[in-house]
C-alpha cells in the first residue's frame, strides 16, 4: 500500500479545525477549481444544488455555508479535474484493475465516454451511445423480464427514478430493489405496520420544540454532520440528548461549530449527549424494554398513590391498541435479563427513563444500528412503543426520525422504485400510459442476490452505486455475477462493480447532479426528497466533466426507446427535453403527494409530503397505532456461544457508503489503513491478543461455506465486551446472504456472528 499506518486516540471534537483541515485536504487532492470552491456556497440552498451525499434536510433559512465535511468531500469527489478516459482503459485490463483498491479506482477521476467490455482483450473499449442503447435493447428483449434486475442506488433524482420505474414495469417486471433494501427497508416495513407510515414523522422545525432527544444506532458526526447544527441549538436551549450506541461516536459527544468564529478561535465545545450508554450490539430491544418497564411501573406506582400518571392514558386509549398486553410483558420481564441482553446496568436505564418521563416532547433519532439486525423490525416496534407510552408521535417536537443515507433514497421509493406492487398505484399507471403493469412481487436486494447465485437472474441494470461491493457475501456474489448475460452500469466514476461483468457489459457515464444539465428545453432542474419527506429542487452549477456525458433521464430514455415498443401516451424525448413534463406526470400519478409540483419546486426548506401518522391518522390494519411485544430481547438472531463475537460493520469519517475518500478515520484515530479490528481490551486479554497483531475474522455460519477476512490489525477500543468493530464494505464477505432482517430482508450487518482466528506461527525447517 505504501502508506504509513498510525493508530492513536483523537481528542478533538466533531467539527472544529479537524473538519476544516479535512475539507481543505480533499479540495487540494482532487485539484478542484476556485470556481468549484466558490460554488460550495450554493450547496443546499433554495436556488442551488442539493448535496449528493446524505439526505439531511435543507433548512428554509440556511447557514452561510450549508454543507458539512462529508458534503464538501462528495462535491470535490464529483467535481474533480481528474478524468478516466478511453486511453486509461486502453492501458489497463479489467483483470489488472481488479487488483486496485476501491479508493484508487474512484479517485482516478470522472468517466468521460460510454464503454463496452471486450472479453477477448479484457478491456473496456469506447462505444457510441446509440450503438450501446441498441445492443442493450436487443439483449433485454431476449431475456425473461423477471430475470432482470433494475437496481437504483439512491442518488438519482425523482424525475429519473419515476422514469426508471416506468421503464422496468413497461418491460414487464417489478424487480426494482434499491439501496433502501440494504439500510432502511426495516423502517419502511416496521413503521408501516405499527403507525401506518413507512417513513419518519419528524420535520426540521421539530428540533426547535423538543426537550429530549433519544438517539439509537446512528453516527451523526460521519453520516449526517449537518444535523449537529440542530443538535447544538437544541442543547443550548435546554434539550437533553441521550445516546445509545455500542461505540462512542464523537459527534454525539462534543461539537465545535466550524461556522462560528468565536468557537473556532477559542476552541469552545458543546457537549451534545448528557448520557451515553454503550449498549451491546443487538441489545437495543432489551435496552428499550428497560425504559418501557420503568415507565410502566412508575405509572403503576403513581396511580396507586394517587399521583400524576406517567403514561399518557388519554392518547393510549384514543390512538393505540395492544397496550395492556405490552404493559404486562414489560412488568414481567426481569431486570436481570434486561441487563444481560443490553449490556447496561439497571441504574443507567432508569436514569434515561426518568428524563424521558419528565420530558413533554421527545424525538427518537435512529440509524442502521437498529435496522440491520435479524430482529431489526422488533427494534423499531419497541422504539415506537416507547414513544407511544407518552404520546410522542403527532405533536410538535416529538416523533420518529430515521436518518437516511443517500440524498434521494427515500424519494425514489415515493415515485415507484419498489419491488412491492401494493405500494405503487398500478391501476393509475395502467390508465395513464395504456399498458398492463406486472402485478406479482419483484425481488428485494437479498432476493436479487439469491437469484444471481441460483442463475435465475440473467441481467442487471445499475442506476448508480457500487452494488457488488455493497452487498453481503462478496466473494460468492462476485463468482456468480460473471455468469449473468447482461450487466449495465450508469455511473460518474469507476468502481469495483464495473469490473465484475456479465458476458455483455456496458459502462455508461452520466452527468453529476452538480453539473449543468442542458437539454432541448434549456437548462434543467431536478428534485430530491430528504429524510423528513420534504421535496427540494436542485439546479446544476458547473460545466460537465465531458461533452460525451448524458443525463440520467436521457440514459433511461435511451434504454427505454431501444427496448420498448412505441407508446402513443408517452414521449420519452419530450420528457428528456423538459423535466417539468416528468414532474407533471409524477403529479398526475401521485396527486395527493405532489399537487402543484412544478410551482412548489423551489419553496425554501422544501414542501412536505403529507404524513398521516404525523397528524395522528393511523393507516394500519387496526386503524390505530399498535403496541407489539417482542418475542425475545436479543435482536441478533443467533445464540451466544463461547468465543463467538457480534461484529458491527462501520463507516469511517473518510467515506460515504461504499465511496472511500481516503484512509483517515479521524474520530477513531486510524490513519493509513482500513484493515482494522476494534476490540475490547478485556477480550484481547482473554484471547491473548496483542495490539497490532494481524488476525483473520471467520464467519460463524452453519452452511459449510468458508467466509473469511484476513489481515485485520488488532486495535483496542472502547466497545462492549463480546462485540467487535470492522469497516464496511471490507467486512461484507463475512455476511451470508441469508443473514438478514426477518421481515424486510435488510442484511443484518450490525450483528454478524464471527470468530477471531490467530495467524499460525511459521513452521521451523525440519
Amino acid at each position: 500500500m505504501g502508506r504509513t499506518v498510525r493508530i492513536e486516540p483523537y481528542e478533538g471534537p466533531a467539527g472544529g479545525w479537524g473538519s476544516a483541515r479535512s475539507v481543505s485536504g480533499i479540495l487540494l487532492k482532487e485539484k478542484v477549481t476556485p470556481a468549484t470552491v466558490a460554488g460550495l456556497a450554493q450547496q443546499n440552498k433554495a436556488e442551488g444544488y442539493a448535496c449528493v451525499s446524505c439526505a439531511w434536510p435543507k433548512p428554509a433559512r440556511p447557514h452561510p455555508l450549508e454543507f458539512c465535511e462529508n458534503g464538501a468531500k462528495a462535491t470535490a469527489w464529483e467535481l474533480t479535474t481528474k478524468r478516466t478516459t478511453p486511453e486509461f482503459f486502453a492501458q489497463h485490463t479489467v483483470g489488472e484493475l481488479l487488483g486496485w483498491e476501491d479508493h484508487a479506482l474512484e479517485q482516478h477521476g470522472r468517466l468521460t465516454h460510454p464503454m463496452r467490455y471486450d472479453a477477448r482483450t479484457d478491456r473496456y473499449v469506447p462505444v457510441e451511445w446509440d450503438d450501446a442503447f441498441a445492443e442493450i435493447g436487443r439483449e433485454l428483449k431476449a431475456l425473461d423480464p423477471d430475470g432482470v434486475i433494475f437496481y437504483a442506488s439512491g442518488r438519482g433524482s425523482l424525475e429519473t427514478s419515476y422514469m426508471y420505474a416506468l421503464l422496468a414495469r413497461m418491460y414487464g417486471t417489478n424487480n426494482l430493489p434499491d439501496s433502501s433494501n440494504m439500510c432502511h427497508e426495516t423502517t419502511s416495513v416496521a413503521l408501516k405496520n405499527v403507525i401506518g407510515s413507512p417513513v419518519g414523522t419528524v420535520v426540521l422545525e421539530d428540533f426547535g420544540h423538543t426537550d429530549c432527544i433519544l438517539s439509537f444506532g446512528q453516527n451523526v458526526g460521519s453520516n449526517a454532520p449537518r444535523m449537529l447544527h440542530q443538535l447544538q441549538e437544541a442543547v443550548k436551549r435546554g434539550c437533553t440528548v441521550i445516546t445509545f450506541n455500542p461505540l462512542k461516536e464523537r459527534g454525539w459527544q462534543r461539537f465545535t461549530n466550524p461556522q462560528n468564529p468565536v468557537e473556532m478561535m477559542t476552541g469552545q465545545e458543546t457537549v451534545i449527549s448528557a448520557q451515553y450508554h454503550q449498549v451491546k450490539a443487538g441489545g437495543d430491544i432489551a435496552a428499550l424494554m428497560g425504559l418501557c418497564k420503568w415507565v410502566v411501573e412508575a405509572d403503576d406506582r403513581a396511580r396507586a398513590e394517587g399521583g400524576a400518571p406517567v403514561i399518557d392514558h388519554a392518547f393510549v386509549s384514543a390512538h393505540t391498541t395492544g397496550f395492556e398486553a405490552f404493559a404486562a410483558a414489560a412488568r414481567a420481564t426481569p431486570w436481570a435479563e434486561i441487563e444481560a441482553q443490553s449490556g447496561l446496568p439497571r441504574a443507567a436505564l432508569e436514569d434515561a427513563a426518568r428524563v424521558y418521563a419528565r420530558s413533554k416532547a421527545v424525538m427518537a433519532i435512529y440509524g442502521m444500528g437498529l435496522t440491520q439486525h435479524v430482529l431489526g423490525e422488533q427494534n423499531l416496534y419497541m422504539l415506537t412503543a416507547l414513544m407511544l407510552l407518552r404520546g410522542n408521535i403527532g405533536k410538535p417536537g416529538a416523533g420518529l426520525c430515521p436518518v437516511r443515507g443517500h440524498s434521494n433514497v427515500q424519494g425514489q421509493r415515493t415515485v415507484g422504485i419498489s419491488e412491492k406492487p401494493e405500494l405503487v398505484p398500478l391501476d393509475k399507471l395502467a390508465e395513464q400510459y395504456g399498458f398492463e403493469p406486472p402485478r406479482h412481487k419483484g425481488r428485494t436486494t437479498v432476493e436479487a442476490c439469491e437469484g444471481i447465485l441460483s442463475g435465475e437472474v440473467r441481467g442487471f441494470i445499475g442506476l448508480g452505486g457500487n452494488f457488488v461491493r455493497a452487498i453481503p457475501d462478496t466473494k460468492r456474489m462476485e463468482e456468480a455475477w460473471r455468469r449473468m448475460r447482461l450487466t449495465v452500469q450508469v455511473a460518474t466514476k469507476l468502481n469495483r462493480s464495473h469490473l465484475v461483468n456479465g458476458e455483455v457489459a456496458f459502462l455508461l457515464p452520466c452527468l453529476g447532479r452538480i453539473e449543468r444539465d442542458t437539454q432541448a428545453g434549456g437548462d434543467q432542474a431536478v428534485s430530491v426528497e430528504d429524510s423528513t419527506s420534504c421535496i427540494h429542487g436542485s439546479v446544476g452549477q458547473r460545466e460537465p466533466a465531458s461533452p460525451h456525458l448524458r443525463s440520467e433521464p436521457a440514459i433511461v430514455a435511451g434504454i427505454a426507446k431501444a427496448t420498448l415498443p412505441p407508446n402513443p401516451k408517452l414521449d420519452w424525448d419530450a420528457w428528456v427535453g423538459d423535466y417539468a413534463r416528468v414532474r407533471d406526470a409524477i403529479e398526475q400519478t401521485y396527486p395527493d403527494q405532489f399537487a402543484a409540483f412544478n410551482d412548489r419546486l423551489f419553496v425554501p426548506g422544501g414542501f412536505h409530503r403529507r404524513n398521516a401518522a404525523r397528524e395522528r391518522e393511523w393507516k394500519t390494519r387496526s386503524g390505530k397505532a399498535e403496541f407489539r411485544t417482542p418475542p425475545r430481547l436479543n435482536a441478533t438472531g443467533f445464540a451466544d456461544e463461547a468465543d463467538v463475537f457480534r461484529l458491527v460493520t462501520l463507516r469511517s469519517n473518510d467515506q460515504f457508503n461504499t465511496t472511500i475518500y481516503g484512509y483517515h478515520d479521524r474520530f477513531r484515530g486510524v490513519e493509513g489503513t482500513r484493515m482494522v479490528l476494534f476490540i475490547n481490551p478485556a477480550d484481547m486479554d482473554r484471547m491473548g491478543l496483542k495490539e497490532g497483531e494481524e488476525v483473520t475474522l471467520a464467519a460463524h455460519a452453519h452452511d459449510q461455506i468458508r467466509r473469511e477476512v484476513p489481515g485485520l490489525r488488532v486495535t483496542p477500543y472502547e466497545i462492549p465486551e463480546g462485540c467487535l468493530g470492522g469497516y464496511y464494505p471490507e467486512c461484507n464477505p463475512l455476511i451470508p446472504v441469508w443473514h438478514h432482517a426477518e421481515e424486510s430482508k435488510t442484511p443484518a450487518a450490525k450483528s454478524v456472528p464471527v470468530r477471531v482466528v490467530r495467524a499460525e506461527p511459521p513452521r521451523l525447517p525440519g
